[in-house]
């Protein structure tokens, strides 16, 4: 049986996953006037109007909307693509690969950046190294992802031709050669959180008791950063990280249109752009979920990583 802690957050997220579920729904039902007719645009035809109003079941009220919504969800179905006539799952199944392979990458680049940035920082608080760590990140958060999407483009791609321009490759290596920019801008975006978090834990983890008695009892200096400064340091930008993966995928729907690459973003923007309301429902109730089940991750991972928590559960039980 689980704590009450555990069960207090899978009720908070089960009351979030129905307030997206809701809002979804509503989403057709915001557009000003007949949302069959601003699908279809001003010059559709009576009749093709009055067809899509019985497919999307406009005709019904809202309560048999809701339920119907509600029962294709539980079947995994989210609806059928307007333009293209094709179910909404095999869209998002065809674009799903590319967009995993960004996130996924980007959070890769991520730590890697963060880790040894923030340990420089912290070995000598307050010095030159420290204050140029701290600032020089702070201007992924002036940079708006676009524009230094399209300088990265200019500078590696035109002119010194390291990487592709757009696209996401054949191969899984031409799928990570392609990636590598997308990926470095929407880890830009975020390494000032996790760079400056992870640098206070490790300035506390290095002052705390347990160090200063590893240190008497003659541990190397590696260990103790390994297994006691790092593991302990890593546990805030663990949550720091996971806390913003909204941020993070939505900076990736972007930079996914400017680098032409075939994932959930372009496909999001595209539809946007088409009207294809379904589509753009179903996108935003996978993401919703995406950045929901991303938090409960965090939760455990943070559970997983610090002995503290582990054993106030253990005591709860």
């Amino acid at each position: 049986m689980g704590s009450p802690t555990s069960i207090h957050r899978l009720l908070r997220a089960l009351v979030a996953i129905l307030l997206v579920v809701v809002v979804t729904f509503l989403f057709v039902h915001i557009v000003p006037g007949d949302p069959a007719r601003a699908i279809l645009g001003p010059q559709a035809s009576p009749a093709s109007v009055a067809a899509l109003q019985d497919k999307l079941g406009l005709h019904d009220s809202l309560p048999t909307q809701f339920a119907d919504y509600v029962s294709g969800l539980v079947r995994g179905d989210l609806g059928t693509s307007v333009a293209q006539d094709v179910p909404v799952t095999t869209l998002m199944a065809d674009r799903t690969a590319p967009t995993v392979a960004l996130i996924a990458y980007a959070a890769l680049l991520t730590v890697l950046l963060t880790v040894p940035a923030a340990a420089l920082a912290a070995r000598r608080p307050g010095s030159a190294v420290d204050h140029a760590v701290r600032t020089v990140p702070l201007l992924g958060l002036g940079l708006p992802a676009f524009w230094f999407a399209l300088v990265l483009i200019q500078f590696f791609a035109v002119r010194l031709g390291w990487f592709p321009a757009g696209g996401y490759g054949d191969t899984p290596l031409e799928h990570l050669h392609a990636l590598t920019l997308p990926a470095l801008v929407t880890a830009v975006s975020i390494l000032p959180f996790t760079i400056q978090s992870l640098r206070v834990a490790m300035i506390e983890a290095h002052d705390a008791d347990y160090v200063a008695a590893a240190r008497a009892r003659g541990v190397p200096s590696r260990r103790i950063f390994t297994r006691y400064v790092f593991r302990n340091a890593c546990i805030p930008a663990v949550v720091v990280l996971g806390l913003n993966m909204g941020w993070l995928i939505g900076n990736t729907l972007i930079v996914e249109k400017v680098f032409a690459i075939p994932g959930i973003g372009s496909l999001l923007v595209d539809s946007t752009l088409s009207r294809d309301f379904p589509v753009v429902q179903g996108l935003a109730l996978v993401i919703a979920l995406l950045v929901i089940g991303t938090n409960l991750l965090t939760e455990v991972a943070r559970i997983g990583l610090d002995p503290r928590l582990r054993i106030a559960k253990e005591a709860i039980r």
